[in-house]
């Protein structure tokens, strides 16, 4: 016996729309306003496990910037900073801190004051808004795959969406990814998405022929 593990990723860019929020609503409104010139919360830190979700929102606002939110500085990763970026970051929030029209987004794995960086840099990290970015639970992730399946007009079976929870990734990107191309499939066969054409897709995924030896769990 042997378990079916697929290397499944997403083709759409991350956007803010495209982000679930979960418990994450707050934050998102926030960013949103940076995006939209509003200038009300300059200095944002996010900060969550991997996986949570700050990369694709650093990505989001990187990617999305509008020219009323060009002065908006994005750093993703910031414990991760060399010595010399500290200073540079630091010397960033001087000069943003002097211009009301600049904006200033920094993520990490931790809250600003249990970074392994300078002191100064700490202290400017954590002068702002600082939101912990919690990762989805599975009801939530539930939820997610529903609406995509609402907004495609089409209906899962009742057994798919536990299926996937219990035994693919949990990675709301992989399952939205799973459900786009699960869907290509099913179109193209003219039938609905259940559970047994799950099992056939991952099998044609897999360049397995029906009727193999290996039972996919």
């Amino acid at each position: 016996m042997s378990q079916l593990t697929l290397d499944i990723r997403p083709e759409v860019a991350p956007t803010l729309d495209n982000f679930v929020p979960g418990a994450n609503r707050e934050c998102l409104q926030r960013l949103r306003e940076l995006l939209a010139g509003v200038r009300q919360h300059r200095f944002i830190h996010l900060w969550g496990l991997p996986g949570c979700g700050r990369s694709h929102l650093a990505r989001a606002l990187a990617d999305s910037a509008a020219p009323g939110a060009s002065g908006l500085l994005v750093v993703d990763d910031v414990h991760r900073l060399s010595p010399a970026d500290q200073i540079d970051l630091f010397a960033r929030f001087i000069d943003a801190a002097a211009d009301p029209r600049r904006a200033i987004v920094t993520t990490a794995d931790r809250p600003p004051l249990a970074l392994a960086l300078r002191e100064d840099l700490r202290s400017r990290l954590g002068a702002g808004l600082v939101h912990e970015i919690r990762g989805l639970d599975d009801a939530a992730r539930a939820q997610a795959l529903q609406q995509a399946a609402h907004d495609r007009g089409v209906v899962l079976s009742a057994d798919l969406i536990p299926w996937l929870l219990t035994h693919h990734s949990r990675d709301i990107r992989v399952l939205l990814a799973t459900f786009e191309s699960l869907d290509a499939f099913a179109l193209a066969r003219k039938r609905p998405i259940t559970l047994a054409l799950l099992r056939e897709w991952l099998v044609a995924k897999a360049g397995q022929s029906p009727g193999a030896n290996d039972k996919i769990l």
